[in-house]
């Protein structure tokens, strides 16, 4: 049977980790780039941590293309320090001093356009950070959402819940414009893994300890990145994800992976046009969903709602026993 191509898009903070592992796990999976985007730190550690992760599960031959530094349009906000100030926990003390000769002089998006025109209508996208790198790749060449076969998204929000502003998810909120951008302008069959969705969908704390306490290289990774991570912590202030769904483990970017690679973990869509606010005091950044056909357009997305939790949790549980032979 064939493999299923990929393109990893990623701002590579802990949880972007732990979905690069479920897909590097995937027996029928072929990755064959990996690009990078600001988002959890800089665009330069987002390099460093792809590589890392790849070195950890044995995968160094995938190429790993650096992306856009900051957002399409005005300035870049200050980084968030929920996994750490360089995205990974901000444990690993022996810093790869080479890593720029281990990434692609290629620029990702056109690494991006360049792996998808050349397998047309074949490569699933997979983004897992703020969308200025496939915005960018629209703009570069408009026939580039067409080539693609799929576009799978984790980030936004159905229910005007957001988790750095009032309204706003991360990812969406980080860069609004590339996020309207491409849910305008991508035609393509589109899945987006929301922040409701993932946290609706989570899991107990009692999983992640069985998670992260596997016998692999893998699994002592991820429990070493998260070892003095509070996002990882079930003691850690209240968040508001706690506050609106109550206390549980959620690995937000591994749903986008998982929904890729195995269709039947999502259980239920809402298929529907949306739209990426833009203007707002407090509203920017969020995504609406046009249930009504309100809007009149004439594309619309498949919002996941309700995944089978415990296929979910074996795909993580395989995904920390690397390295593998796939």
């Amino acid at each position: 049977m064939a493999k299923k191509l990929v393109i990893i898009d990623t701002d590579c903070g802990i949880d972007d980790a732990q979905a690069i592992m479920m897909a590097l796990a995937a027996p029928h999976v072929q990755i064959l780039g990996i690009t990078c985007v600001f988002g959890n730190t800089g665009v330069e550690n987002v390099c460093q941590n792809v590589l890392r992760v790849l070195s950890v599960c044995e995968q160094g031959g995938i190429a790993v293309f650096q992306g856009s530094g900051g957002p399409l349009v005005g300035v870049r906000s200050p980084f968030s320090d929920h996994f750490g100030t360089d995205g990974l926990g901000d444990v690993i003390e022996d810093k790869d001093l080479q890593w720029e000769k281990k990434v692609q002089r290629e620029h990702a998006v056109n690494a991006m356009i360049r792996l998808v025109s050349e397998n047309q209508n074949q490569v699933s996208l997979v983004a897992l950070g703020p969308l200025t790198n496939l915005a960018l790749a629209v703009r570069l060449d408009p026939c580039f959402p067409k080539n693609l076969k799929d576009l799978y998204i984790m980030g936004g929000n159905m229910e005007g819940k957001g988790n750095v502003t009032l309204c706003a998810e991360f990812n969406f909120a980080m860069d609004p414009e590339s996020a309207y951008i491409v849910l305008e302008e991508f035609l393509c069959p589109t899945y987006l893994a929301s922040w409701e969705y993932a946290c609706r969908n989570g899991l107990t704390w009692e999983f992640f300890k069985e998670l992260i306490n596997q016998d692999a290289p893998a699994a002592r990774f991820m429990k070493m990145l998260t070892s003095k991570c509070r996002a990882y912590s079930k003691e850690a202030m209240v968040t508001k994800r706690d506050v609106y769904f109550g206390p549980c483990f959620v690995s937000y970017d591994a749903y986008a992976v998982a929904a890729c690679i195995d269709s039947t973990v999502v259980t239920e869509v809402i298929e529907c046009p949306v739209h990426v606010e833009l203007q707002g005091s407090i509203s920017r950044g969020m995504l609406a969903l046009d249930r009504t056909h309100a809007l009149q357009k004439s594309h619309s997305v498949f919002v996941m709602t309700k995944c089978d939790v415990a296929k979910f949790g074996q795909l993580l549980l395989e995904s920390l026993r690397q390295p593998c032979n796939k």
